[in-house]
């Protein structure tokens, strides 16, 4: 029997934030403020709840925030400095796991059920690739989804405007990766070659909070408008 249990997340954390500037010449994007804590560390937070092993990928400012997710008990940090985000399915330690990881970004922040995503995943026949999608929200940027009526995805990018947008979750097998595709270094290249064997699915589970950070402004209205579930 198959166990439908997915025991790995790895958050992407490398960026500096540019658009974030002046507050990331201080620290990376990844440790800005929120609530009381920070991006990265409330992420680790919600991980915690249902998945055992969390790695995360570090580059701007790399000393700063390995220390700070060292504090949160995070079991790999990966040295991505000056590699495209993808850089890691590839040539790191990561590339030898040979199940099914949950891979995210630091700056969207998601209220997800990550169990009942597992199972999702398993139901789909454990696709190459499975993208967890949004509903697009006004002024943020992002990637849209075409998907087939069977939730086969025809293209993920930003140019072909949708009415789903990537949330910037998604689910892949690394180690099966490395197998099947040409290694390359960022997300597109390689969706791009998972499109073309028609094994990259969209998710029928979506987040019920959905949030991109990509500026001060709108790190500002998350810290105002955001609350932890336990908080609600």
């Amino acid at each position: 029997m198959i166990n439908k249990k997915i025991n790995h997340a790895l958050i992407m954390a490398a960026g500096r934030g540019i658009r974030m500037v002046p507050l990331t010449n201080q620290i990376p994007k990844a440790m800005a403020p929120l609530n009381g804590t920070t991006l990265i560390a409330s992420g680790i937070r919600e991980l915690k709840k249902y998945i055992k092993n969390i790695h995360i990928t570090v580059g701007y400012k790399r000393e700063i925030l390995s220390s700070h997710v060292m504090f949160n008990n995070v079991n790999t940090i990966i040295n991505s400095t000056n590699r495209g985000n993808c850089w890691w399915i590839f040539n790191s330690v990561i590339s030898t796991i040979n199940e099914p990881i949950f891979v995210l970004t630091c700056d969207n922040v998601v209220n997800l059920n990550f169990d009942q995503l597992s199972l999702d995943f398993f139901d789909l026949k454990q696709p190459d690739c499975m993208i967890v999608p949004t509903k697009p929200v006004d002024d943020l940027e992002g990637d849209f989804i075409i998907k087939s009526v069977d939730n086969l995805i025809k293209s993920n990018n930003r140019k072909n405007v949708s009415e789903l947008m990537c949330s910037g979750v998604q689910i892949l097998n690394p180690r099966s990766i490395n197998k099947k595709y040409k290694m390359c270094d960022n997300f597109y290249d390689l969706w791009s070659q998972i499109i073309k064997s028609k094994s990259i699915y969209c998710s029928n589970i979506n987040p019920s909070f959905w949030y991109a950070v990509d500026n001060i402004d709108q790190l500002k209205s998350l810290n105002k408008n955001y609350k932890f579930e336990n908080e609600k």
